[in-house]
């Protein structure tokens, strides 16, 4: 389609100056400047870049940048693409040098939107002379191109030397590299930077190590790390590669981007000979290093440059993705874009320890950190073997990529920049004493509160905590309910026993990180859960192990024994699309039917056959006698129930919560600066593309007055019965007593949501809402119902520590 913007011509070149008329220009600048005649006289006869209807009332970006827009696609692109959407974006490069002697420069429209401006200067220009001819281009550059309002976004402080003239709306600093730490780096570049940091007024820095470094040298500076272009990279999952690359062997260990001074250039000659059964894929352009340093080995492969969209089709036949980068100045505080980028991919990530891949990365157990070439190859052989497609760990991967999102990072920065302009305006205004009793009325109001969190249970009350305690904010936290705690809250029923109101909560994970984190407001209470199912009359282990097998069929089997058993009855599917491909495919038919079929209509409401292979994903089954339902590392209740952990996690000066309340009720009542919404995401849109589908469910409470009702927490019913299961709360709190409560569920199509329904229909209108949700300003949607995910608890909670991660708090 074409653009909004009239589009220029390729080469459009305007001659500037030459060397011996360097004077006499200036002062023709002057006059041009005062009678509105352009300075410069292009060959291009549609070069000017005239703002549409669409873009007249918005200010135009002018970029400064030491990179080259068709260089590298990483985050000028990413960004500046998404601004081109609704303003007129210039994006000035730095200057080639060459013998002509006539100055000028070069426009073309890219097909994001995005004008590049490429200065070309003489050669053996001083400094002082280059800057004085880059600002008579950028003046000619305005006058031609009507640019009267306008925000200066600075990638490099080198530009003030030619722009500190202007007199932008806004002035930005992106910085995301400390580019005085590279090779070959200005000596002057310091002084630059300090006086871009007093004419700045929003500083964003390209990772967390930068931010802390930036943090005190300006008073506001906000962490942007690195995002991702998921759906883009989602696509090495499912697409073949490119044929340069299909005859390299397997196992294959790739890396694409920058080969420069970053390149741990010995660890890659290291790994190259530690295993010369493995083939190293390594994509991208060579800079600053002499290409003879690179170590040369059959099992090395340099494919050279390749472009953004190629990426994928390349990702898509790598067995391990690596990150090899040394460790020295230069790399002290880079966040690598490609980190997320291997992960949406679906490739294990081995990393030397970058402190921006370490956390969040690293802590979070998505990627491997190791920096010798023992500790990389031994972490390479793991990451191949457990890191894998089939893995919990692609589960965990893809609900912190959930957050992640450049559409998300650019409305986040545009609320930021528009709130800077207003602020600029507002100090003008009243700058002007008395001048002010004739501008334009400014509405401003105090904020309340920092962040109003829609939803207080685990991922709104742990997001809740974090701002209040790590980052000092005032939160409000509000609830439809008359409690806290969302689905996982508790309470003592009028016989004195704890129950979970709306079902059994069984707190299980494999991250360190989360239950440290939760171990902060509870003590625990050892617990492994056990779920027997009523089967052929009757009770026997679910998950299906050994005594399953062994007391559903009378027989005697052993481990050995009991794998043959199934791979006798189970029946090869080539293309595993459906919960019932799943269990079909590894126990067969009779079993499917016996234990999985019936209970997942009921629970769905459709049959296995209609449903996403995620669905019974979550289920294994064993050739062992481990009855647990679950095999996490840490496995335990909250030693006086979820509802008291709530309590201590929302128990802050800092924190105020409204029960009963609909947010939409007080919004406007009660100022706060920005959300995070843990609601339906269908809801919050008012269903604009349709209602999404959820399960509900109906609880039947009874108390009986015996000590026990069953033999088990939990007994699945996988028959005829209307309901799914039956729960004893005494066996998941430890809580004697001479009573003991039971629930029974029943799932149903209506009523509160509870699980989406994993569809592919449905999940194509969840993809218009995350659209939409990622191009909303100011608020963050987190959780299951705000993300559509059928999350556990641990998720919801690894997910909020995330997402407070990513939200550019000041500390």
């Amino acid at each position: 389609m074409p653009s909004e913007k009239a589009k220029v011509k390729n080469n459009g070149v305007s001659n500037i100056i030459s060397p011996n008329q360097r004077t006499r220009k200036r002062s023709q600048l002057e006059e041009t400047q005062s009678s509105g005649t352009p300075l410069l006289h292009s060959s291009s006869s549609n070069k000017k870049i005239q703002p549409t209807e669409t873009f007249k009332d918005t200010p135009d970006i002018i970029c400064l940048s030491h990179l080259r827009w068709n260089f590298v696609y990483q985050r000028p692109q990413h960004l500046l693409s998404r601004c081109a959407q609704g303003k007129r974006v210039f994006f000035i490069e730095e200057p080639i040098f060459s013998p002509e002697p006539l100055g000028r420069i070069e426009i073309n429209e890219d097909a994001s939107g995005v004008v590049v401006v490429v200065p070309h200067l003489p050669e053996g220009l001083s400094q002082e002379a280059i800057n004085a001819d880059l600002q008579l281009l950028i003046d000619g550059l305005f006058a031609e191109q009507k640019i009267n309002k306008y925000i200066c976004w600075y990638y490099t402080p080198m530009a003030i030397g030619f722009t500190r003239h202007l007199q932008p709306q806004a002035v930005v600093y992106d910085c995301m590299d400390e580019l005085s730490a590279f090779h070959g780096a200005s000596p002057t570049l310091k002084n630059y930077e300090a006086e871009l940091f007093n004419r700045a007024d929003l500083v964003f820095t390209g990772g967390q190590s930068l931010y802390e470094s930036k943090v005190n040298q300006h008073p506001n500076v906000y962490a942007f790390p690195s995002s991702v272009d998921v759906p883009h990279f989602n696509q090495a999952r499912n697409i073949q590669e490119p044929a340069d690359q299909a005859h390299i062997p397997h196992p294959r260990l790739g890396f694409f981007g920058v080969i420069d001074e970053r390149m741990d250039i010995e660890l890659l000659r290291g790994i190259a000979d530690s295993r010369p059964d493995w083939h190293l894929v390594i994509i991208g352009p060579v800079v600053k290093i002499d290409p003879a340093t690179l170590p040369q080995r059959e099992n090395i492969h340099y494919l050279g440059s390749k472009d953004y969209k190629q990426l994928p089709a390349y990702l898509a036949g790598w067995d391990l993705a690596m990150l090899p980068f040394a460790r020295n100045e230069a790399t002290r505080f880079i966040s690598p874009t490609k980190t997320p980028e291997y992960l949406a991919a679906g490739r294990p990530v081995v990393s030397t320890s970058i402190r921006d891949v370490v956390r969040p990365y690293g802590d979070s157990k998505l990627v491997r950190i190791a920096d010798t070439v023992s500790e990389f190859v031994a972490a390479a052989e793991l990451a191949m073997q457990e890191d894998t497609r089939e893995s919990e760990w692609l589960s965990r991967v893809d609900t912190f990529l959930e957050k992640i999102s450049w559409d998300r990072t650019w409305a986040s920065m545009m609320k930021l920049i528009d709130s800077a302009i207003a602020t600029r305006d507002s100090d003008d205004i009243n700058s002007r004493g008395a001048a002010a009793k004739e501008a334009p009325n400014i509405v401003t109001r105090d904020f309340v509160f920092d962040y109003l969190i829609v939803g207080a249970g685990f991922s709104g009350s742990v997001i809740a905590e974090r701002l209040a305690t790590q980052s000092g904010k005032k939160v409000l936290v509000v609830d439809k309910r008359n409690h806290i705690g969302g689905n996982a809250y508790d309470h003592y029923d009028d016989h004195g026993i704890l129950v979970h109101k709306y079902g059994p909560h069984i707190f299980h994970t494999n991250s360190r990180e989360v239950f440290e984190y939760l171990s902060h407001f509870t003590q625990w209470r050892s617990y492994e859960h056990r779920v027997l199912a009523s089967v052929d009359g009757q009770l026997v282990p679910i998950p299906i192990n050994l005594d399953t097998i062994n007391k559903l069929y009378g027989m005697n089997l052993n481990s050995f024994e009991v794998k043959e058993f199934y791979n006798s009855l189970a029946e090869p599917i080539e293309y595993i699309r459906t919960s019932e491909d799943v269990v079909v495919s590894k126990v067969g038919r009779e079993l499917y039917e016996k234990f999985f079929r019936g209970y997942t209509r009921k629970q769905w409401g459709l049959d296995p056959s209609e449903l996403d292979k995620s669905v019974i994903a979550r289920i294994p089954t064993r050739t062992n006698r481990d009855d647990r339902y679950f095999t996490d590392s840490y496995q335990a209740m909250p030693l006086h129930g979820f509802t008291r952990m709530f309590e201590n996690m929302l128990n802050h000066p800092n924190i105020k919560v409204m029960l009963n309340t609909d947010y939409r009720e007080i919004q406007k009542a009660i100022p706060c600066r920005e959300m995070v919404y843990t609601g339906p995401v269908d809801e919050f849109f008012d269903y604009r593309y349709g209602k999404l589908p959820y399960r509900s469910l109906d609880f039947k409470h009874e108390t009986h007055n015996i000590p026990v009702f069953q033999s088990a927490p939990v007994i699945n019913y996988p028959n005829e019965q209307l309901y799914t299961r039956i729960t004893e709360f005494k066996y998941l709190t430890g809580q004697e007593h001479s009573k003991t409560s039971i629930v029974y569920e029943f799932p149903k199509a209506e009523g509160d949501p509870y699980y989406p329904v994993p569809r592919p229909e449905n999940n194509e209108m969840y993809k218009q809402y995350k659209a939409l949700s990622d191009t909303t300003p100011g608020v963050y949607f987190v959780g299951r119902l705000a993300t559509y995910k059928y999350y556990n608890m641990d998720q919801c909670v690894a997910q909020a520590l995330a997402v407070y991660k990513q939200i550019p708090v000041k500390s």
